[in-house]
């Protein structure tokens, strides 16, 4: 089955029937919820902080929209990077192993939440200004480790390289005016 699923998609020939093929491949042969749930209870032992801390960050009142969605989706993978998100539904996907362990934290608040400020800021933020990928990722950091870092005490910033909004960054009442920051520091 496998083999012929590659050779379609080498050839372009993939049909929508295919996908389905795949789909109930993949629930019957590749997916075990078991792999999940050492996982899954972890995030559960920690949905009252989660709760608290998007909570506390929703409610700020920012010169900038910082986007909420009623539910947020968290979904748990075996494979790729320690979390992901998607700016216009409110899911993100985080890493886990058959153990339940997570990358760069034991705590999984604290890369669910690095997700949650990811999808606040993509759209009036980082999509209105066009902020490189490395910022971004320094941003996100701040907002969290300024808002949180009682909360989220093994909370690291990300060495990405791009530092500059750092001296504008330096309390939590500082990501009130965001977007005055960035347009300012991308304009130089």
């Amino acid at each position: 089955l496998i083999d012929s699923l590659k050779e379609k998609v080498k050839s372009r020939k993939l049909a929508d029937q295919d996908y389905e093929t795949l789909l109930t491949y993949m629930r019957d042969h590749v997916y075990d919820e078991k792999d999940y749930q050492k996982g899954f209870e972890k995030i559960a032992s920690q949905r009252s902080l989660i709760n608290t801390m998007i909570n506390e960050i929703t409610k700020v009142q920012y010169n900038w929209r910082f986007d909420v969605f009623d539910t947020y989706e968290v979904n748990l993978t075996l494979y790729g990077p320690g979390g992901s998100y998607d700016p216009n539904a409110g899911s993100l996907i985080i890493y886990t192993t058959h153990d339940g362990e997570f990358k760069q934290y034991k705590n999984p608040a604290n890369t669910i939440i690095h997700e949650v400020v990811h999808m606040g800021i993509e759209h009036s933020i980082v999509g209105a200004f066009q902020v490189p990928h490395p910022l971004k990722e320094r941003i996100v950091d701040t907002i969290v480790s300024l808002h949180f870092k009682d909360l989220l005490p093994e909370y690291r910033i990300q060495n990405m390289g791009d530092t500059r909004t750092d001296p504008f960054l330096k309390k939590k009442e500082d990501i009130i005016k965001l977007d005055t920051i960035v347009q300012q520091v991308l304009s130089n």
